[in-house]
C-alpha cells in the first residue's frame, strides 16, 4: 500500500524561504524519477523541478538559481528548498514520483502563499 506525506508549506514574505518535503513509501523509490509541480489559481500545473533515478536535475527557467530539489533514497523522501520566494511562486505544490508502467504517485498537495 503505498501512503505519501507532503509538509513545509505556509505563507511567507517576498525574499524568504520554504523547504518543502515529501515521504513516500509502498514504490521502489529508487528506480523513480521524482519531481515536484505547482498550480496556481487559473493556471495550469507546471512542472518546477525533476530529479531522475540517475540524479539528472530539471528546473523550470522561473525557479532556476532559487530552488533545489532533492532526493534521499534512504528515507524514500524528495524536498524543495526555495529561495527568495517571489509572490508569483504562490500555489499548490504537489509532489510526484514516476517509473515506467507504473501508475504515477502524487502528494495530496500543500499551499505556499508569498505575499507582503
Amino acid at each position: 500500500q503505498v501512503q505519501l506525506v507532503e509538509s513545509g508549506g505556509g505563507f511567507v514574505q517576498p525574499g524568504e524561504s520554504l523547504t518543502l518535503s515529501c515521504v513516500i513509501s509502498g514504490i521502489a523509490f529508487e528506480r523513480s524519477t521524482v519531481a515536484w509541480y505547482r498550480q496556481a489559481p487559473g493556471k495550469w500545473r507546471e512542472l518546477v523541478a525533476m530529479i531522475t533515478t540517475s540524479g539528472t536535475e530539471t528546473y523550470d527557467d522561473s525557479v532556476k538559481g532559487r530552488f533545489a530539489a532533492s532526493r534521499d533514497n534512504v528515507r524514500n523522501a524528495i524536498y524543495l528548498q526555495m529561495n527568495n520566494l517571489k509572490p508569483e511562486d504562490t500555489a499548490i505544490y504537489l509532489c510526484n514520483f514516476r517509473r515506467i508502467s507504473y501508475p504515477d504517485h502524487w502528494g495530496q498537495g500543500i499551499q505556499v502563499t508569498v505575499s507582503s
